[in-house]
């Protein structure tokens, strides 16, 4: 049996006549009736009772219909399964982002992405750097946001914005009336640094020995805002990532001025090396990388 035949059996027996199923199946009668006459060979039992142009369904014919709507059921079945497939419907996303990342640019990409494929269940995993690392790197997450200082082995990484971190200090500080802060101006500075454990750290206690200064580290601390409260707080001045010298600003009555040397800060997307990405994850990543492209931008000017 053909679909053809199956299709043309039906339209009959939904229009009551071969004319009307024609025009339903949008060719003409002479073929409707050959199909009809093929179908009826290969079922070997006539379809139909001919009483000129009219036609009434055998009691066979009715049983052969009954089982054919049973097939087209099952094909709107799978026409709903695909609509469901094709919208991501019951699926997962397991993300990851560092706290700042994760209640920021990570909460507006999946807002953005929520728009479009509402029935996805985003799961959103926030943790420090380490963990974020471990939990792409195992496929646990399929997918983060990260500033990165330094390489990140066993793990895909699709920069999106490189950026530089700045000074930042309290508000009132001589760094004010600087256009842009240089190593040297750190010389005798009280100063908030990230623990010997970081990347950065080791990048900035470079870039001061080479430029024989010795600031004077009063605290540590291993995420942004802690080390903007400690400089808002009065304690010292710091460098560090310029998202958080940005949304910190208001926050901790502090400002921030361009670094001379350069520290640079990678803003991507982190993907398992070793699992193939989805078509679920290269969707939200398009969204996430339009958020970052559109509201990062002009930390790169």
């Amino acid at each position: 049996m053909k679909l053809r035949q199956i299709e043309a059996f039906r339209a009959i027996m939904m229009t009551g006549s071969m004319t009307l199923a024609a025009r339903t199946l949008h060719t003409s009668q002479p073929q409707i009736s050959r199909l009809i006459g093929q179908l009826e060979g290969v079922a070997q039992f006539p379809l139909f009772e001919r009483n000129g142009s009219k036609l009434k369904p055998t009691l066979d014919g009715e049983r052969f219909y009954q089982e054919v709507e049973k097939t087209f059921a099952g094909l709107s079945s799978l026409e709903s399964a695909a609509a469901v497939i094709r919208s991501f419907g019951r699926d997962r996303l397991m993300l990851a982002a560092m706290p700042r990342l994760a209640g920021g640019l990570l909460a507006r990409a999946v807002a953005r992405f929520k728009l479009e494929y509402p029935d996805v269940l985003v799961t959103i995993q926030s943790g420090n750097e380490s963990n974020i690392n471990e939990w792409v790197r195992s496929g646990l997450c399929s997918t983060g946001l990260a500033m990165l200082y330094g390489q990140t082995p066993g793990i895909l990484v699709e920069p999106v914005i490189t950026t530089n971190c700045v000074a930042v200090f309290p508000k009132g500080h001589r760094f004010a009336l600087l256009e842009k802060v240089t190593p040297q101006d750190f010389a005798g500075e009280r100063y908030i640094s990230f623990p010997n454990t970081s990347p950065v750290r080791n990048q900035i206690d470079k870039i001061f020995n080479e430029a024989q200064v010795n600031p004077i580290i009063v605290a540590e601390a291993s995420l942004g805002s802690s080390i903007c409260a400690l400089v808002g707080a009065g304690m010292g001045v710091s460098l560090i990532n310029p998202i958080a010298a940005i949304e910190e600003a208001t926050l901790n009555n502090i400002e921030s001025r361009p670094f001379t040397a350069s520290i640079p800060v990678v803003i991507g997307l982190l993907f398992p090396l070793h699992h193939p990405q989805s078509r679920l994850v290269r969707k939200f990543a398009q969204c996430a990388r339009e958020v970052m492209e559109e509201e990062l931008s002009p930390l790169c000017d």
